[in-house]
């Protein structure tokens, strides 16, 4: 659907402070997003901390959500990660999302961090579409 990549964090709060990430929309049901990694994502390993790595799927896939559901706002029930790799300063990681349930009240997903093309995170989780007021 999009080619171009929008930056999503635009409003001052957590993302837009940690760098911001940057989105698309694949299709109905697929999206990607990306950041760079700096250093003041890293833990005392060097490597990026799983915080910032948590926070960018919540994030990301929150947008995710956000657009599947038709722009209502979302907020996530459960969110199940699992470390499987890791990035450095520099890196870039980039997020794919597969939408796999939608209901008139929630959204399951899936996302999965790349970094150099290998997987360094996976998640599942759930969002509460909230009714627009």
């Amino acid at each position: 659907m999009s080619e171009n990549f929008e930056q999503i964090s635009i409003k001052p709060g957590f993302m837009k402070h940690n760098g911001g990430v940057l989105f698309r929309n694949i299709s109905e049901t697929e999206y990607e997003f990306k950041s760079i990694v700096t250093e003041n994502h890293l833990n005392a390993a060097n490597i990026t901390h799983g915080g910032y790595l948590s926070a960018l799927v919540d994030a990301g896939a929150g947008t995710a959500a956000h657009r599947c559901a038709e722009n209502s706002p979302c907020v996530t029930i459960s969110l199940d990660l699992k470390f499987i790799g890791a990035s450095k300063v520099g890196d870039e990681i980039i997020g794919n999302v597969k939408i796999l349930k939608k209901t008139k009240t929630l959204i399951f997903l899936f996302c999965e961090l790349k970094c150099n093309n290998k997987i360094i995170t996976s998640a599942s989780g759930v969002w509460k579409i909230l009714v627009k007021r």
